[in-house]
């Protein structure tokens, strides 16, 4: 009688760290930095609702709490990807 076969990882990204010019994800082996001025949907949460991200598929993260989701490809190269929502209701 062996062990089971291993799963998929818990936690496949997580927030590493918090600063106050943004926060970096890890994402497998890769640790990704997601500044304020450029992802600005951020720059004034509560942390524990930067903390709360999930994978919903490979390398699509979404934070529930602030209804935001970003793919690897845009947190890599923002440029590409210029339409960015306001943070504010005016």
């Amino acid at each position: 009688m062996g062990l089971p076969a291993h799963g998929k990882d818990i936690f496949p990204v997580e927030v590493t760290n918090i600063s106050a010019h943004g926060f970096w994800i890890l994402y497998g082996e890769r640790e990704l930095f997601l500044p304020f001025d450029e992802f600005p949907w951020f720059k004034d949460k509560p942390v524990k609702s930067i903390l709360y991200v999930v994978e919903l598929t490979p390398g699509h993260f979404y934070w529930p709490d602030m209804d935001v989701d970003l793919s690897v490809d845009i947190i890599e190269h923002p440029y590409r990807f210029p339409l960015k929502a306001e943070t504010e209701v005016r």
